[in-house]
């Protein structure tokens, strides 16, 4: 890390509203002229890469820099760098004018709007929709006067996405995607997207569908929790909602199977064969003559008709359904990554217990079938949080669980706590790791010897 430009970062951020040893922890700050502007690598150690010529001549000022930080910052948070595929110049020059406009919305003032107005200024189209438009915020923002070579409509369609783009709500990445193209066709004398100088060029990046690291996610989940709530302007790419999915390969273990399936059966209930299907009472509806007090006779009745066969419930002793085996809330978070492979295995071992659909949970929970664990399906946030396991199970009425996990969850916050205590709750613990987080409302624990992946 460059101590000098460390320190200038730090020094440029409001310590009023940002969590200023998160960020220093996010990233490697790198001064190299590798890059044009600057780049964030979101790698297993990640590193923001700042070129100093452009920061002399362009970031002079720490309102300036902190922006120009901000830019790239944001790129990782909203899932840029990973969720789009291979990054165009048509594409990082959309994504960079909606980051523009979030960190302008958070930093309105003109010694911070300064970096992209002196950058980009107001002239040139499409360069002019990097920049605020002029006179904002205030009543009376004016059109930039390089939307003026447009026609008239287009022009004015323009200014309605520009201004959006620094609105609250904040324009769409399908506005912004739909309405360039146009723009650029009906301005063929205009620099195209691969003429402008952008502040972060991910071009050239083989970003694609590589999931961000499990360090890097919890870092920045860790920094931004302080921060100001900013709209998103892609839904569902935020970093907090964003759902990765990857395949691992199920490591079968049978060492583990008989404590997971005693665990499975103690917790569904007593005797050996309270979950699963097997021997039971069952419940079904067959018609019969003998009248009965049911809402479709009372209904007949009332209409002047007499119902010759009426539903009558009918209890048969047989094989007992899916509704009797256990729900399992299998953590797949980045601490998981060694062992992963080989929970899914002993879920699949144990599989006649375990209720049809498996409840993975990171930042979220994600259903998933027994073919699906089969076939390996991991969707993760790469963090971990027990609220989302209690919403789950408050949502879905869940009175009988089993939770797979390592045991780093997190503390239960006041209402997700009164959820858990009403559940009979069964923990499979992997490893050497402790369950504080889970003892208060676990019924029974038990640690499973789960080989790592490795």
């Amino acid at each position: 890390m460059s101590n000098a430009l460390a320190l200038r970062i730090l020094d440029a951020f409001p310590t009023s509203s940002y969590s200023l040893a998160g960020l220093l922890r996010l990233v490697d700050i790198v001064e190299t002229d590798r890059v044009p502007t600057a780049c964030v690598e979101c790698k297993a150690q990640p590193r923001m890469l700042l070129n100093p010529a452009f920061i002399a001549a362009h970031a002079q000022t720490p309102q300036k820099l902190l922006m120009l930080v901000m830019h790239e910052v944001h790129h990782v948070l909203l899932g840029h760098t990973r969720m789009l595929g291979r990054m165009t110049a048509t594409r990082n020059f959309i994504l960079d004018a909606l980051i523009n406009g979030i960190v302008c919305r958070m930093f309105p003032g003109p010694q911070y709007t300064a970096m992209f107005r002196d950058f980009y200024g107001e002239d040139a189209f499409p360069a002019c929709l990097l920049a605020p438009p002029p006179q904002w915020p205030g009543p009376a923002v004016r059109r930039a006067r390089g939307l003026c070579a447009l026609p008239e409509a287009l022009a004015e369609r323009a200014h309605q996405v520009h201004v959006a783009l620094y609105s609250e709500a904040g324009a769409s990445y399908e506005e912004v995607m739909e309405l360039l193209p146009r723009l650029l066709a009906a301005c063929p004398e205009a620099a195209g997207p691969d003429g402008i100088p952008l502040l972060g060029d991910h071009r050239e990046e083989e970003t694609g569908r590589q999931p961000i690291s499990g360090l890097l996610a919890g870092l920045l989940r860790e920094s931004v929790q302080g921060w100001t709530k900013v709209p998103d302007p892609i839904r569902g790419h935020s970093l907090e909602q964003l759902l990765e999915q990857e395949t691992v390969g199920g490591i079968r273990s049978r060492t583990p199977r008989a404590l997971l399936r005693n665990l499975l059966l103690r917790i569904a209930g007593e005797g050996r064969r309270a979950a699963g299907r097997g021997p039971g009472w069952d419940m079904s509806e067959c018609s019969a003559p003998m009248p009965r007090l049911h809402r479709r006779t009372l209904v007949q009745r009332a209409l002047g008709l007499e119902p010759l066969l009426h539903p009558t419930p009918l209890r048969l002793r047989g094989r007992t359904g899916e509704r009797d085996r256990v729900h399992v809330y299998l953590d797949v978070s980045g601490s998981m990554d060694s062992v992963v492979g080989a929970a899914y295995g002993a879920l699949l071992d144990c599989r006649a217990w375990v209720h049809p659909r498996v409840h993975l949970f990171s930042d979220k929970v994600s259903d998933v079938s027994i073919a699906g664990l089969r076939a390996g399906l991991r969707r993760t946030t790469w963090g971990t949080r027990i609220g989302c396991v209690a919403s789950h199970m408050r949502e879905h009425e869940v009175r009988r669980a089993v939770l797979l996990t390592d045991g780093c969850v997190g503390p239960a916050a006041h209402e997700d706590a009164r959820v858990l205590e009403k559940v009979r709750l069964g923990v499979a613990l992997i490893g050497d790791s402790k369950a504080d987080d889970l003892r208060p409302f676990a019924h029974r624990i038990v640690t499973l010897p789960l080989r790592s992946a490795a």
